[in-house]
Parts: structure tokens; C-alpha cells; sequence
């Protein structure tokens, strides 16, 4: 028996590693060949116009004013932050170009975004204006970037009519997901003077987050496996429709650039392609040949918001804008247009992007979400269906049926057991792999390592798996050898009553008739527990538990 245990698990762990792998797409992404190389570590801003020069300030020259204004948008209305830099006497300081904030994901709220740097610019003599993001179009499931740049476009015609602001020199600056939003505000609007692209995804959506899930995990410190998961979560059909914005290409709004790009990375950010994104505006915003030059900068150790950590006296970590970045991107703005085409293009840290964003394979059978999550609720369903079923008729017949001559409902000897670890090991595994699952989300999101929890988890995970398996194993020899024993006392019963002339009596036929399950509630709770663990074992399966290396 201990062999043919074995060997049957071996074969049904096989059959599921088969399984997972064909089921579904591999993840490969393709490494970088050819780094960029930063012309020199230093990333201050040059090309400033003798004549213009004068008119160039500095991070904390200027005291600033700050107002709420209303920006009307159609249909509704936004709030917006306005900070003025002040000349001697109080005023408004004349002549200033102005630049409109446009969010990243999120809420974005004037009162909570972009404070560090548009405070530090407007004390630099820029007068910027953070207006709320607008909510009622803008949710989880459903986003219209080229709404949206329609929405801060108006922000724009505000701040081009703000006492001091030149209005032919307002431009835009965006973060993250707001860098898909701001070339299409410029496209749309060729006066906008100049566009800053801080942490910029470029690729798509979709693309972006299965590199920034891939780089997540690498500093994490997940087994290999666990890779699998990356194309078959972030390429399907998300559950519930809806998404349409993850396979957004901006590409094409970059290449109708007319006005002069400014281009931010931290080199400390795992979640962008830092190499790949300045490759791409670079080369997308030349494809017409109209006038946008691109100047790129590094920073060394800045995170997603060109953020460093320090330390305050007192042992806090803080985050502060990196120390350069204010006075490089107000000298940039204040410097137009000598300072967009000065050399040298590309400056500041190295970059060290490991692999490309590319384009992220589509699950085949799995690649609806709602298909997956129903798959996973009707397995779990059916494994707590049937017991439950039985219960329920045990106590109607121990209530009700005391005086009945029926045999109470059972399973073939030895099965009832190996079908509960069967059952309860498959809800199981499905469980612990979502809470790892979730465990090494919340670490890669903070930046954290453990080794314990990251390798220790994977393995009991798949430990799980494997006790399921056997579990499973066990079930399948237990119904073969209760259909061979009921061919065998059967035969024998029937031919010898046969012999003697007579009739079949009813208890030898019901004898000879129990293989598996005696019993509608037996068989009732065998089929919905085997059914709805095999659903499960082949999710799992999907899902990387059972990969054996193909």
C-alpha cells in the first residue's frame, strides 16, 4: 500500500505541475543589454540666457502667498492651491512663469500633495497651482486619461489669468500616473511651454505594474516560483470588468511633443523603468521632428516622489525631497528656453534598470478574473456542501427515523478519512496561499526583506499542497479497491443463490451494492468533495504551488 501510495501521489503531482504549466503564460522579461550612461554625476541645469539670468531664483528667495481658488470644470467644480512668490513690497512677483501640478494615483488633494515642491518653487519665483483631482469621473475601475487632461487644461486657463503669471510661459508637471495625462494635455494644447515628467511609467499600465510587481518581489526575495503568478494576475480580465485604462499608450500623444520636456527618475525607485522611459520619450518626442528637446536627470537614492530618507537628531526617518531637485527644476523653468536644449542631455546617478517593461502575456482559459474567482468559490462551496448535506440528514434521521430499518449512510473503510484531509487540505492551501500572497505584497510595498516569512511560507505552502495531494492519492486507491471488493463479494453471492435455484434476498444485493458510498448523502458528500477539490488543486496548480521545474 505505502507503494502504491507513493507512486500514485508522484503521478498526480506530476499531472499538476503539467497542468500549471500549460494552463497558463510563463514570465520571462527580457534583461537590459545597453545601460544608460549619465553624461556626468552632476545634475545641476546649465544653458541659462546671459539676459535671463538675473531673473533666475533660488529655492527660498521669495516669500510666498497662498489662496484658494475655485477651478469649474464641467459639470462640477474643483479647489485648487495657488502660491505666489512675493516680490519686496508684497505683490505678486511680475513676469513669473507658472506651472499646474497634475496627481498620480490616488485622491490628490491640494492639501496633501506636491507641498514640498511647489512651495519650494513658488519661493524660487514659479507660481504654481495644485488643484484637487476630480473624483466623480475618476475611480478604482473606471479612468479617462484624456478626460482627465481635459479637466486639468482648465487649471491651466486659471492660472495663465493669475496677476504676475505669463501666460505664455505656464506649463505642466505631472507624477507617476499623471505623466500619462500631461503629453496629452500638451498635445491638445500646443501653448502649454513645457511639460516635467517626474517618475514616469511611459509603457502602459498594465506593462508598468507586472515590471514594478517583478522588481517588487526581486527585492523581496521570493523563490522563483512565484513568478508564474505575475502574468497570469496582471495580464487577465481583471474580476468585475471594468480597467479598460491598463492598456493606455501614451506613446502616441508623446509624439506629437511640441514644447520642451523635462525628464525625473529616482534611482532608488523600483517601480519604473527609469532606463527604458527616457529611451522612450527621447526617441517618441523626435519621431515628427518638431521642437521638443528632452533634458533627463538622476537622482541618487530618491524614491518614487524624488524623495531621500534622513535622519533627524532625535534617530526619526523622514523623507525630504532630494536637495537638488527643487533648485534644478526651478532653474530648468526659469531658464527657458536656453536651459532646454543645454548640454548635458542626460546627468546625475547612474541608473541601473534590471530588465524591460514589455508587453505581458495574456492568460488563455484562466484569463477572466470573474471565471477565477467563481472557480474558487464553487470548489469551496462544494467541499462544505456536502458534509454539511450529511449532517443535516443525520439529525432529521436521528430525530424522525429512530424506528427505520435502513443502514445509516457511510463510506468504504478508510476513505471517509483521506476525503476529509482531501477537502479540508485543498480550502487550506487556498487560503495560505492567499495570506502569502498578501504577506509578500505588504513587504515588497514597504521595502522589507524576511527570509522567514518569504522562503518559509512558499515552502509551507506548498508542503500543504503536497499533504493535499497524497490526500488526494489515498482517495483514489480507496475507491479502487472498494469497487474491487464489491466486484468480489458480489459475484460470489449472487452465483452461488443463482445455483441453488433461488432469488437474490435484498440484504446480500445491498451488501454487494456498497462499494464507495452507501447512501445518497454518502455519495452526495464524496462527489461535491472530490469535485470541488479538484477545482481548487487545479487553481493551485495555476497558481505555481505544484511547479516541479517545467
Amino acid at each position: 500500500m505505502v507503494f502504491r501510495t507513493i507512486a500514485t501521489s508522484a503521478a498526480l503531482l506530476v499531472s499538476l505541475a503539467v497542468v500549471g504549466a500549460v494552463a497558463g503564460p510563463q514570465w520571462n522579461p527580457v534583461p537590459v543589454a545597453d545601460h544608460l550612461q549619465p553624461a556626468t554625476s552632476d545634475t545641476a541645469i546649465r544653458g541659462v540666457d546671459a539676459g535671463r539670468a538675473a531673473e533666475i531664483g533660488s529655492v527660498g528667495e521669495h516669500e510666498v502667498r497662498e489662496t484658494v481658488l475655485t477651478v469649474p470644470l464641467d459639470g462640477t467644480e474643483v479647489d485648487a492651491l495657488l502660491r505666489q512668490p512675493l516680490d519686496d513690497r508684497g505683490d505678486p512677483l511680475p513676469g513669473t512663469p507658472g506651472v499646474v501640478f497634475v496627481h498620480g494615483a490616488g485622491t490628490g488633494r491640494f492639501a496633501e500633495a506636491f507641498t514640498d515642491i511647489a512651495s519650494a518653487l513658488a519661493s524660487a519665483g514659479v507660481t504654481t497651482l495644485v488643484p484637487d483631482k476630480r473624483l466623480d469621473t475618476y475611480s478604482t475601475r473606471e479612468r479617462d486619461y484624456v478626460a482627465m487632461a481635459a479637466d486639468y487644461a482648465r487649471s491651466v486657463d486659471v492660472l495663465r489669468a493669475v496677476e504676475g503669471v505669463d501666460p505664455a510661459r505656464v506649463g505642466v508637471y505631472g507624477e507617476s500616473e499623471g505623466t500619462w495625462i500631461v503629453p496629452v494635455m500638451q498635445a491638445e494644447d500646443p501653448r502649454v511651454a513645457f511639460t516635467i515628467l517626474v517618475s514616469a511609467p511611459v509603457v502602459p499600465p498594465r506593462e508598468q505594474a507586472a515590471f514594478a510587481v517583478d522588481n517588487y518581489l526581486r527585492n523581496t526575495g521570493v523563490p522563483e516560483q512565484v513568478f508564474r503568478a505575475i502574468p497570469r494576475a496582471v495580464g487577465m480580465q481583471l474580476p468585475g470588468g471594468g480597467f479598460d485604462y491598463v492598456d493606455f499608450d501614451v506613446r502616441p500623444w508623446l509624439e506629437r511633443q511640441t514644447a520642451p520636456v523635462l525628464v525625473v527618475y529616482g534611482t532608488a525607485d523600483p517601480s519604473m523603468p527609469v532606463e527604458q522611459g527616457a529611451r522612450r520619450i527621447i526617441a517618441d518626442t523626435a519621431v515628427r521632428g518638431d521642437d521638443a528637446p528632452v533634458t533627463v536627470r538622476y537622482y541618487a537614492g530618491a524614491n518614487h516622489g524624488i524623495k531621500v530618507s534622513d535622519e533627524t537628531a532625535d534617530g526619526v526617518r523622514v523623507q525630504r525631497l532630494h536637495p537638488d531637485f527643487a533648485d534644478d527644476v526651478a532653474t530648468w523653468v526659469q531658464g527657458l528656453p536656453g536651459t532646454a536644449t543645454a548640454p548635458p542631455r542626460i546627468a546625475g546617478d547612474t541608473p541601473n534598470q534590471l530588465y524591460l517593461a514589455g508587453p505581458v502575456p495574456q492568460p488563455r482559459w484562466w484569463g477572466n478574473g470573474d471565471i477565477v474567482l467563481g472557480a474558487v468559490a464553487a470548489g469551496a462551496g462544494l467541499i462544505v456542501l456536502g458534509p454539511l448535506v450529511w449532517a443535516a440528514h443525520a439529525l432529521v434521521r436521528r430525530a424522525v427515523m429512530r424506528r427505520s430499518a435502513a443502514p445509516a449512510p457511510r463510506l468504504a473503510p478508510g476513505l471517509r478519512r483521506a476525503l476529509l484531509v482531501l477537502g479540508a487540505g485543498s480550502a487550506a492551501t487556498t487560503v495560505a496561499l492567499v495570506v502569502y500572497l498578501l504577506t509578500v505584497a505588504r513587504l515588497a510595498l514597504d521595502y522589507q526583506r524576511d527570509d522567514l516569512v518569504v522562503q518559509g511560507g512558499w515552502v509551507g505552502v506548498r508542503l500543504l499542497g503536497v499533504v493535499t495531494a497524497v490526500a488526494g492519492a489515498v482517495v483514489v486507491l480507496r475507491v479502487i479497491d472498494a469497487r474491487a471488493a464489491r466486484r468480489a463479494a458480489r459475484a460470489p453471492a449472487i452465483a452461488s443463490v443463482v445455483a441453488a435455484g433461488g432469488d437474490v434476498p435484498d440484504a446480500v444485493a445491498r451488501r454487494a451494492a456498497f462499494g464507495v458510498a452507501r447512501g445518497w448523502p454518502a455519495h452526495l458528500t464524496f462527489w461535491c468533495v472530490v469535485v470541488g477539490a479538484v477545482i481548487l488543486l487545479l487553481m493551485l496548480a495555476y497558481w505555481g504551488v505544484y511547479q516541479l521545474g517545467i
